[in-house]
């Protein structure tokens, strides 16, 4: 993220994976996404320009801040607007985190050495303008080219949610091959997960490196020995409501997992828009939607 000023952000309490395990406790197992493309902000009669995106993000924050475990904005969304949107997703996540609300920042972010450090110190860095709790990162570079992000936001109490299993059907021509030691690459990258997260489980503590498993992945987890389990840090899973997943699609996908699930939904919860009452009821319903089936 751009920014004419750079300060130091004050580091947050304990690690990220113990933030959200207590967070998920207090309101559910929901990230509500702020999503202002342009179907979604011209649905609540809102013009898609700048006004309107800065309108739409604000409500949501205004009906999301205390009020969810966790908020996720969409990165893409903002960066079409340039600096001017950029301005309005730091203003977003520095209005969240003031109150008391947790933010992944979906930018799906993947490169190698200075580059990925640059990109860590951008988003959850001590020194980023808005930094977020938690950030999203592809790793089709290699699981290990993410280390330098992966460690600093590890040093500045801070998580991450790698993708491992998306729920787009185009993903599986990576995540679904194969390495020489058989093992799938969704398994592979789960597994490296886990070693992350070792010191995590030893404590019985929920780790701060996630995965990203769609919903709808159907029997790919099981399929390709992907081991959520053992992986021992959060699942943030997209996929229910608007893409279709349904309560028993979860409890299969997520089987002897479903403790570490943390629902995103956008389409879902922002239909309820523009008024933040409504919005915030819809979350809050689908919060204990989730909830139900995650703790049953």
């Amino acid at each position: 993220m751009s920014s004419t000023r750079r300060g130091s952000s004050v580091a947050p309490q304990g690690t990220f994976g113990e933030r959200l395990q207590a967070a998920m406790a207090e309101h559910g197992p929901l990230c509500a996404g702020i999503d202002p493309h342009r179907g979604l902000v011209e649905s609540w009669g809102l013009t898609y320009d700048l006004a309107g995106v800065e309108r739409f993000t604000m409500t949501c924050v205004e009906a999301f801040g205390g009020s969810v475990a966790a908020v996720k904005p969409q990165s893409a969304f903002f960066e079409v607007f340039g600096a001017k949107g950029v301005a309005i997703l730091e203003r977003a996540l520095t209005d969240l985190r003031d109150a008391g609300t947790l933010t992944i920042l979906d930018v799906k972010r993947g490169d190698i050495g200075t580059t990925v450090d640059a990109y860590g110190e951008a988003f959850v860095g001590t020194h980023a303008p808005a930094p977020a709790d938690a950030i999203t990162l592809s790793p089709y570079l290699g699981y290990g080219s993410l280390r330098p992000a992966l460690d600093l936001a590890a040093q500045t109490g801070r998580g991450v949610f790698v993708l491992a299993l998306t729920s787009n059907p185009e993903g599986a021509q990576v995540q679904h091959a194969r390495l020489a030691d058989g093992r799938s690459v969704a398994g592979a990258i789960a597994d490296d997960a886990a070693a992350d997260n070792a010191d995590a489980r030893s404590r019985g503590e929920l780790g701060s490196v996630g995965l990203v498993v769609g919903a709808t992945v159907g029997s790919a987890v099981r399929d390709l020995g992907v081991d959520l389990p053992a992986m021992a840090g959060p699942v943030l899973a997209p996929g229910l409501g608007a893409q279709g997943a349904t309560a028993d699609d979860v409890r299969a996908v997520f089987a002897g997992a479903l403790p570490q699930v943390l629902a995103s939904s956008s389409r879902d919860v922002l239909r309820a828009g523009p008024d933040v009452a409504s919005l915030r009821a819809r979350a809050r319903e689908v919060a204990e939607q989730v909830a139900a089936i995650t703790t049953a």
